[in-house]
């Protein structure tokens, strides 16, 4: 065998190696369900760190007009929500979808006032990082139609 073809199969099998089947499509919203759930519990626990743990290093938030881009403005800007005894708000997905690659998902829910009360709806794009867990790489809140 040449050079260039011992170089290109050697290429191809490391391209192979890299690259991580999908799981079953029900397995992996499962995960993104756990992930986003943990997420949520972070909040009611009051807990910043295990927030900032589902962070991509890219993650950008959308806070009304405004994007805050990168894991640290999101935390700079989130902390004011962990700072009192209860949690101002809470939420919950009702509904995830994972695309085919296996690599990014949608999930979406309520959001509600301490009382309970619907307020919104959250919107996130998760991402399974090469460490295999997921990360919330967009989040974008809206509010409920009239």
């Amino acid at each position: 065998m040449t050079r260039t073809a011992w170089l290109g199969a050697a290429l191809l099998a490391s391209g192979c190696a890299l690259h991580q089947p999908a799981a079953e499509p029900a397995s992996l919203e499962q995960q993104v369900l756990a992930a986003e759930r943990a997420f949520a519990a972070s909040m009611a626990t009051r807990d910043l760190a295990a927030f900032e743990s589902f962070l991509a290093d890219e993650a950008v938030f959308f806070n009304g007009e405004q994007a805050l881009r990168g894991r640290a403005a999101v935390l700079a800007h989130w902390a004011r929500y962990f700072e009192d005894k209860q949690a101002p708000f809470s939420w919950a997905p009702d509904q995830v979808v994972v695309l085919a690659s296996g690599d990014l998902a949608l999930s979406t829910g309520p959001v509600r006032d301490p009382q309970g009360r619907t307020v919104a709806r959250f919107n996130s794009i998760w991402r399974r990082e090469t460490d295999g867990r997921w990360r919330v790489v967009f989040d974008k809140g809206s509010p409920l139609a009239q």
